[in-house]
């Protein structure tokens, strides 16, 4: 709980220096270079796995930019992307993909029951803390704690994310700590119906 408490009121001390440094408009710009993966706007990736970044939270979304450009989060296909960007272009960045509209997918309906009890009401016996409380009851996220918008994301991507955060291969970001250990107490079952079901959350 102490570890939450902190991760809130730093994601709050941040996003009072951040959020709305970013200019949408200069962002679309530099955003052409994302669209062979992510897809126009950032709505619909070419691939599953890859996140949809639209409506994905300005300040997430560039604090995960700063994380990749300095290598502490890894991704092999975004290499060198980030290079030439300055601090300012991936603040833009950030807040174009926020003003854009995400599409909501349809969840597995023999999942959502599961989903449903673990993204709302976690589960007390292994220790696991529902998910809406950080990420909103609608999975619209938390952008003054930097907890992302899950609502609609890619179910392929939340469960490969969630397996990251399990397994110690993303430990990058400020409530990566928290993500960590909540993470470790997920069964692979869990994992996947808790990913389906935001990804037809709204």
């Amino acid at each position: 709980m102490k570890k939450l408490i902190a991760g809130v009121v730093l994601g709050v001390g941040l996003t009072a220096m951040a959020h709305g440094a970013g200019d949408p408009e200069a962002g679309e710009a530099n955003a052409a270079v994302c669209a062979g993966c992510h897809g126009q706007g950032g709505a619909k990736p070419v691939m599953a796995v890859y996140p949809k970044l639209a409506g994905i939270g300005e300040q997430y979304l560039y604090q995960q930019l700063v994380a990749i450009k300095e290598g502490k989060r890894e991704i092999a296909e975004m290499t060198g992307l980030l290079s030439d960007m300055s601090d300012q272009d991936l603040q833009d960045l950030a807040a174009y993909f926020d003003s854009q509209d995400i599409t909501v997918a349809q969840a597995n309906p023999d999942l959502v029951d599961e989903g449903q009890m673990l993204y709302r009401g976690g589960n007390m016996a292994s220790g696991v803390p529902a998910c809406a409380g950080c990420h909103n009851p609608r999975g619209m996220g938390n952008e003054p704690a930097g907890y992302p918008r899950l609502s609609g994301q890619s179910a392929e991507y939340v469960e490969k994310q969630l397996k990251a955060y399990r397994d110690g291969e993303r430990d990058a970001g400020q409530n990566a700590s928290i993500m960590m250990d909540v993470a470790a107490k997920l069964t692979d079952t869990e994992i996947k119906a808790v990913a389906s079901y935001v990804s037809g959350l709204q």
